[in-house]
């Protein structure tokens, strides 16, 4: 069962049917983050998205012939079969987009799906249960369409030309928004602000349960990391990657958070190379090969690949990183960028089988308490401990005990998610967060700044400025619902 349906203990919620209409949950214990998870796509949408009148007849515990269905359908299994129809996962599943036939709670319903063509069509569901505060029926739009489109020089120019009714992914770079700023009288569009919620351009996270014993060694060492960091220039990449935009930033909340902390922000975010060289040999790193490279302590060069996805929804990583790895190389340490594609990404992650990677930093906002992956290995997003993120969850492989600081992080937050006063919680956090500041796991290097979108001047009720998280399913909690065209 969901972590976030159990209590701390591991009891799961008793759900109860009280009517047609209405659910209890009750723990054991208490929950205090519950409330809160009912809000992310794939947590409260697993209560929502998945009617049993409809899908049991592709579930084996419910239809004793569903291998026949399945092999009627061309499925490999009553899995393949259930997962095409529904998906296990609202974000990362196409089923929940390739079946017509599903029924949905949602504002509008697919009747073109996923696959079929170009474009995705969804229509009015009449069913939907909701009003506007004058009591007309949502949703005013009554029809949705999106084009399926994966070149984003074609993207940005179906925005330039006024294609697009409203948009905030993929194109929104700093690089575009002088191209679609001058456009913007042509194209009948203009800009909307977003907060973000991501408190880091591009994490540096170096593997520190990595298979390799002695390169585990070396990445779990504080002096080598704080060596790295005080390497990278990052006026630099502000000013040569993100068109000026952003500060310096480690890995830690941002201004606008409850969780602020100044020093945390911007510890050893100087550029400064002989205090690099100073910490890395303090490190113990002093010994070179002939090409002035560090060695390891079995005498074999520091050198590790930092994986980034490309493409991807952050196309400045490959900037940064070949400049970041650039900048390792002047104090001699041999890192490398790996492009791949975005699954063998996740792949390798999960598999524990990278050296380094980058990615963007979440949990800038409050959302932190939700996913705090970067302050402590709480799930396969945390690409800096994903062994350590298994044996917490006790699930998946592989799988390691973690080091006391980090279990003094886990209990702390299993403490959190016990507390049902919201004060509380956040205090603890800061506890979780003083331990991440004391231990620099991670590598951070710009804070985000700048954030837009695009919308139609004849779009209205579009919210601004527009929060935007990876567990904040933008723009969905800002009520789509009631987004119109004026006349």
């Amino acid at each position: 069962m969901p972590r976030w349906l159990t209590t701390v203990s591991g009891q799961p919620a008793a759900i109860e049917r009280v009517d047609d209409l209405t659910v209890r949950f009750t723990f054991a214990e208490p929950q205090g983050l519950f409330l809160q998870s009912l809000c992310m796509p794939d947590e409260g949408g697993l209560l929502t998205s998945y009617p049993r009148h409809y899908l049991e007849q592709f579930h084996a515990t419910y239809n004793s012939d569903v291998a026949t269905v399945a092999a009627a359908e061309g499925a490999a299994d009553w899995v393949a079969l259930f997962t095409s129809k529904v998906g296990f996962s609202i974000l990362l599943d196409a089923g929940f987009w390739q079946n017509p036939e599903l029924p949905r709670l949602n504002a509008w319903t697919v009747t073109r799906p996923l696959g079929e063509s170009e474009q995705v069509v969804l229509e009015r569901n009449p069913y939907y249960f909701k009003t506007d505060p004058d009591g007309s029926q949502l949703p005013y739009l009554d029809r949705v369409v999106y084009t399926v489109v994966s070149d984003e020089e074609l993207m940005l120019l179906q925005a330039t030309n006024g294609e697009l009714d409203m948009h905030m992914r993929h194109i929104n770079s700093l690089s575009n928004k002088p191209v679609l700023a001058n456009s913007r009288e042509d194209g009948d569009y203009d800009f909307f602000d977003i907060v973000d919620g991501k408190m880091n351009q591009a994490v540096m996270a170096l593997n520190l349960v990595h298979q390799d014993p002695v390169l585990r060694e070396v990445f779990q060492n504080k002096d080598f990391r704080i060596g790295l960091s005080h390497a990278i220039d990052r006026q630099e990449l502000i000013d040569a990657v993100f068109q000026q935009q952003g500060q310096p930033w480690q890995v830690a909340p941002r201004e606008e958070s409850d969780f602020y902390d100044e020093e945390f922000a911007q510890q050893y975010t100087e550029y400064d190379v002989g205090l690099a060289n100073e910490h890395l040999d303090r490190a113990g790193y002093t010994e070179r090969d002939g090409d002035g490279f560090r060695l390891r302590p079995d005498g074999a060069r520091i050198a590790f690949a930092l994986d980034v996805a490309t493409p991807s929804l952050f196309p400045f990583h490959p900037d940064v990183t070949e400049l970041v790895a650039g900048y390792w190389r002047e104090v001699g340490v041999d890192a490398r960028m790996n492009p791949m594609d975005r699954s063998l990404f996740i792949e390798r992650r999960e598999a524990n089988l990278h050296d380094a990677s980058v990615w963007v930093g979440d949990g800038g906002l409050l959302d932190g308490l939700l996913d705090p992956r970067y302050y402590f290995p709480s799930h396969t997003g945390s690409n800096w401990g994903v062994p350590w993120a298994n044996w917490y969850n006790n699930a998946g492989d592989p799988k390691e005990q973690p080091p006391p600081r980090i279990a003094e992080q886990m209990t702390l937050y299993d403490q959190l998610r016990a507390t049902p006063e919201d004060e509380a919680r956040k205090e603890i956090f800061r506890q979780i967060l003083a331990i991440s500041k004391e231990e620099f796991w991670l590598i951070g290097t710009v804070l985000p700044m700048g954030g837009y979108g695009i919308v139609k001047n004849s779009f209205r009720n579009v919210y601004e400025p527009m929060p935007v998280s990876a567990v904040y399913p933008e723009p969905g909690p800002s009520r789509p619902e009631q987004y119109f065209h004026a006349s």
